[in-house]
């Protein structure tokens, strides 16, 4: 008998005793612990139910809504486009999810990467809209939508429905932008969602988006990837998920609803699943995961898409940034920054290379957690 299989075998059962022992075990805790709520613990259940089931068929079947129900629900629209996307070579459909009384911030997001700029500089063809609801507070509403109208006249950007624009309707514009886009815009070869706060880095996103077009790529979803989240059980948060809602310990996997990418046959699937599940969850990027994971798709982790804090402010990290999230005021200085034509220069040649290295360890391999782009975005 060869001795490396016999020691071979012994590993494989005292991993497969590992493993069962660990199964056993947070088993236990799950069945101990289900009347504590903390964080740690919720993390733990969820993990171990995420690893352990790997199936979520039986939520989308509780989650769809009976064949006589009238599916997601339908707002008129007050501002729209239809004729936005009349060219057949659209690479990119771009949502930029807004609030009416952001005007500041989609005039920084039209000074930067815009349709012009894309087209004369970097030979693609994207669309950009911004998406709203109805401003919300009654005291300034007639006043903000008369402001609305007249900066989408000026600008021809906006797409509007009549439900009013809040955290708690965040689904309802999720369901806009893949309604808009399966009915005007279903050439589109690439749609990416992203809140008005993000920093898109249009260079690189455009030219890793143009090598996939080439390749033909299919089933495509990139973004900050959340695997095995828990719903939030306390009630003071604004995530709050009530056991009603959702009853599982664990979502399916989702990308940050900040910033995400998918391909256009995609978009079309989801569009179809959102039809058929009760949209009545107001956290959108759970949403979407559970439209993905009813039509069998994955989401793929991208390194230089950020978490939630800025990415750190270096040429290196410029060179194959795709998001940074948090960004208000320095958009636009951002954008002069990391766009500028000499950032490629700097990681040339063996020593360019070395020194990027260095410099993205120390700025991203933190002891602390900064949810910034991870530190294997280093060696990437």
């Amino acid at each position: 008998m060869d001795v490396r299989m016999f020691v071979s075998g012994r590993r494989v059962k005292k991993w497969q005793f590992i493993q069962l022992f660990a199964t056993c075990f947070v088993l236990s805790l799950m069945f101990f612990w289900i009347p504590i709520d903390n964080h740690i613990v919720s993390h733990m259940k969820s993990y171990s139910y995420r690893y352990l089931i790997n199936s979520y068929n039986f939520v989308n079947d509780s989650l769809s809504l009976k064949r006589s129900e009238d599916g997601a629900p339908r707002y008129q629209y007050l501002i729209n486009h239809e004729e936005k996307c009349q060219t057949q070579d659209v690479l990119l459909l771009l949502f930029v999810k807004t609030a009416p009384e952001n005007y500041s911030r989609r005039s920084a997001i039209r000074k930067t990467g815009n349709e012009k700029y894309v087209r004369s500089e970097l030979n693609a063809n994207i669309k950009t809209l911004f998406v709203l609801g109805t401003p919300s507070d009654p005291l300034t509403r007639e006043r903000l939508q008369r402001r609305l109208v007249w900066e989408d006249q000026m600008y021809n950007d906006i797409i509007q429905q009549g439900f009013a624009d809040s955290f708690y309707n965040l689904t309802l514009k999720f369901l806009l932008q893949f309604s808009w886009a399966n009915s005007f815009c279903p050439h589109a070869k690439f749609l990416m969602t992203a809140d008005d706060d993000i920093f898109i880095h249009m260079p690189n996103l455009i030219e890793y988006l143009q090598s996939l077009e080439r390749i033909g790529v299919q089933d495509f979803w990139i973004g900050r990837v959340h695997r095995g989240a828990p719903p939030v059980r306390d009630k003071s948060s604004k995530y709050y998920v009530s056991y009603e809602m959702y009853q599982w310990p664990a979502y399916p996997d989702y990308t940050a609803g900040a910033a995400y990418v998918i391909s256009g046959d995609v978009a079309a699937k989801v569009y179809e699943a959102s039809q058929t599940l009760n949209s009545s969850l107001y956290i959108d990027d759970v949403f979407m995961g559970l439209c993905a994971n009813k039509i069998g798709i994955v989401p793929q982790y991208h390194v230089f898409f950020s978490g939630e804090g800025k990415t750190p402010y270096h040429p290196c990290i410029y060179e194959k940034m795709m998001t940074s999230h948090g960004h208000v005021e320095d958009l636009q200085d951002l954008w002069k920054d990391a766009t500028d034509p000499r950032v490629k220069m700097i990681s040339k040649g063996f020593f360019g290379q070395l020194y990027c290295r260095i410099i993205k360890i120390v700025l991203l391999c933190k002891l602390t957690c900064e949810d910034t782009y991870p530190c294997r975005a280093a060696f990437a």
